[in-house]
């Protein structure tokens, strides 16, 4: 058995370097060869490719041969080898992918760079960026987020700009932007102090029920401090609908590099904000389980690099996904 090791040690180090430069190719070692799920007795040089494609998708070059100096050759599928962790740590310049989140909150996702009227601008979640509507504009968003050692000042990359506000039910409403209700609420908590009654009241904007997307903006205190690649994924290609069936990808803070299918468009869904606070959401994506805690906020694109949605919500076997092209509409924002 050592001779036949170091035989196929001996044979794998001379070509190691080329069968790298193949499609595909992530990594060559030395194990047995798997057939009809059966582990062989024979040592076979073992290439670990990203994805296995047909020979009618590679060129000639890319070949893997079935032997190299009467050494079995076999191809295994493990997808993308990546550094682990690197999600949760610190970047400057900070991609897509990584964890950030508003001081106040533990992690969660730094979708992507996108523009708001010509100015880059860090695209996530309203509950991770805003803090689920408590957050005033100009909050210091840390990255990483304070749950993956985030600390303010060392790590403040940039200050909330904007927000769309989530209706929530069962919970505390918005105050109201209107002056007349306010004024009304003054008065009569003058009148309640007069009294001596502690009671207080507030005008509270009264929303529609039903929300499209949770989303929020930041601006970074540098420019340069944001990149425009996604970890793991790279360049955004373009904007694309998301449809039923479609393969697609995300880069997060705690699942990091996963894939997933569309199962379902049109969806309707009652999300849990906690403290009893329920949002209720239509016109979502549901994909499966290609999510966890601290992924909200990832952009999802499909395999051509296309942003289709800004993932937000999720169980142990769904993942819930805003449609990007609302979520562009809803913050006025451009690629």
């Amino acid at each position: 058995m050592a001779e036949d090791i170091s035989t196929a040690q001996v044979v794998l180090h001379r070509v190691c370097h080329d069968l790298l430069k193949k499609q595909n190719v992530v990594a060559t070692g030395i194990g047995y060869k798997i057939s009809a799920g059966e582990k062989s007795p024979n040592l076979s040089i073992i290439c670990s490719v990203e994805k296995k494609c047909p020979k009618a998708q590679l060129g000639h070059k890319d070949f893997i041969p079935q032997q190299v100096d009467g050494i079995t050759t076999d191809v295994v599928e493990t997808g993308r080898i990546r550094a682990l962790s690197a999600h949760r740590q610190r970047h400057r310049p900070a991609p897509g992918g990584v964890s950030i989140g508003h001081r106040d909150i533990t992690a969660g996702t730094f979708g992507c760079m996108v523009k708001k009227n010509g100015q880059r601008v860090i695209l996530s979640n309203n509950h991770v960026l805003a803090n689920s509507n408590t957050a005033r504009i100009g909050d210091a968003i840390l990255q990483p987020g304070q749950h993956d050692g985030g600390k303010f000042p060392d790590d403040h990359i940039a200050d909330l700009l904007e927000f769309i506000p989530i209706s929530l039910s069962g919970g505390i409403g918005l105050p109201s932007d209107c002056p007349i209700g306010n004024r009304f609420a003054l008065v009569l908590n003058r009148f309640a102090a007069i009294a001596g009654s502690r009671t207080r009241l507030q005008a509270i904007r009264v929303q529609a029920e039903d929300n499209l997307v949770d989303a929020a903006i930041a601006k970074p205190l540098d420019d340069s401090d944001i990149s425009a690649d996604i970890l793991d994924i790279g360049a955004i290609a373009g904007m694309t609908q998301g449809l039923l069936g479609m393969a697609i990808q995300k880069s997060g803070r705690t699942t990091e590099y996963t894939t997933g299918t569309i199962d379902q468009v049109d969806v309707t869904v009652n999300v849990q904000y906690g403290g009893g606070q329920v949002g209720r959401f239509t016109d979502q994506i549901l994909a499966g389980p290609m999510s966890q805690g601290g992924d909200s906020g990832s952009a999802v694109l499909d395999n051509d690099n296309n942003l289709v949605g800004l993932l937000f919500a999720g169980s142990d076997t769904t993942t819930i996904i805003n449609r990007m092209d609302n979520v562009f509409s809803a913050l006025g924002l451009s690629l």
